[in-house]
């Protein structure tokens, strides 16, 4: 039987609502692609001259756990390791990490500290299933080694990592396409086999029962995974192909990108506007779906000062509207382009994000409704009866620019 995760750690997950993604490793040093080594075939040899120059002096764990915290963030997923297969933290299973470069220590260390240090915030970690530096996931026939010897190290690193930081939020799976390739010529990149998903989720709802599993890769989750992920999308958006048929009735997690990209790439300026990153929220939130905003920081370890300015800004607005937000649940009020809803009990939260006139027609209001408020500040809120809609009116000085919340009770 595989285990799932505890019910404290799933509504802890549930009331947080809103996290921090960060993509971070030595193809910041080139900062041309997301995925650097394989859109540019780039050899091992190659890809580990850019790790030789990966030396993030200005890295302040410390500051980005407070951005974090600033931002209304209450956990931050990093990656431990990605695609490229350099570890970012000091494991005992492999030479290839960032303790052995110039910069010589370990930043997953000062963020579970810098975290440990708050009551407000947990670290969790993002790591690949692929690998495309490790010679058993490489080329398995001329190394000598076996795919057990991959699943090994893999199953080995998420042990480290669920036992030497203290208590975690989530472990967070990527890469699941084990026989890829991408041209002729990165035919090396193929693999094969399985991951053995049993014996790893059991390990880590073992050792850590209070952290959500999420594999992102799947249409449909798997025993043993406890949130359904979306990239770039939120449910129901059908913008990356997801469709009904592939939405579970599990809790959700939506993870988006600021700009265009995950890590730092170079001159990526077309940047999300603080409202739109505040509707996405709460888009977010009304789906029954935690919001998971990533940032990329510099080679030198630094977060852009423009994602820093806009995570800020949406906790700005969080400090005044979190109510709506934190501990709520999905919306049972219709949504529609410029509305949507989250919920607690019996209380509703009506996140007006865009109007076509004062008078804004909800449906599915249930009927017990008697009273129409702004969250930040009480002021009533007009509101009517018509047939089975209720009609809210909101003119221009009770609208919030970002996003007008009202409390119906």
């Amino acid at each position: 039987m595989v285990k799932q995760v505890s019910e404290q750690g799933l509504k802890w997950f549930q009331d947080v609502r809103f996290g921090m993604f960060i993509h971070w490793g030595p193809s910041a040093v080139p900062a041309r692609h997301d995925w650097i080594m394989a859109a540019e075939a780039i050899s091992v040899p190659d890809y580990e001259k850019f790790v030789e120059q990966f030396n993030p002096t200005k890295f302040n764990a410390e500051e980005w756990v407070s951005i974090a915290a600033d931002a209304g963030q209450k956990y931050i997923v990093f990656t431990s390791r990605h695609h490229d297969g350099f570890s970012m933290y000091d494991t005992a299973l492999s030479d290839y990490k960032i303790t052995n470069t110039a910069f010589g220590r370990d930043p997953v260390r000062e963020l579970a500290d810098a975290c440990a240090r708050r009551s407000d915030i947990k670290l969790g970690f993002y790591n690949s299933l692929l690998d495309w530096h490790h010679p058993a996931y490489r080329f398995r026939e001329e190394s000598g080694l076996a795919w057990s010897d991959y699943l090994d190290f893999l199953h080995g690193q998420v042990r480290e990592l669920c036992t030497n930081y203290g208590e975690i939020a989530c472990m967070w799976f990527d890469g699941e396409w084990p026989r890829h390739e991408f041209t002729p010529e990165q035919a090396y990149f193929k693999a094969g086999g399985s991951f053995e998903y049993e014996k790893l989720y059991n390990m880590i709802h073992t050792l850590q029962p209070d952290a959500i599993v999420l594999n992102n890769r799947h249409d449909k989750p798997l025993p043993g995974e406890d949130i359904q992920g979306f990239e770039q999308d939120l449910p129901g958006m059908n913008t990356k192909g997801f469709n009904t048929s592939t939405i579970s009735d599990m809790p959700f997690e939506v993870c988006m990108t600021i700009n265009d990209h995950w890590f730092y790439i170079r001159n990526s300026n077309n940047y999300k506007s603080l409202r739109t990153l505040v509707h996405y929220l709460a888009r977010s939130a009304s789906a029954g779906a935690n919001y998971l905003l990533n940032v990329g920081p510099t080679a030198e370890g630094e977060i852009l000062p423009v994602h820093a300015s806009r995570l800020r800004g949406i906790g700005t607005w969080l400090q005044v509207n979190g109510e709506s937000i934190y501990g709520t649940r999905a919306g049972v009020i219709t949504p529609s382009t410029g509305v949507v809803s989250t919920r607690k009990g019996d209380t509703h939260y009506v996140h007006l994000l865009d109007y076509i006139s004062d008078n804004v027609t909800l449906t599915a209001v249930p009927k017990s409704i008697s009273q129409a408020r702004l969250l930040r500040n009480g002021e009533a809120v007009t509101m009517a009866w018509h047939d089975d809609a209720l009609v809210l009116t909101v003119p221009e000085a009770q609208r919030d620019p970002i996003n007008t919340v009202v409390v119906l009770s």
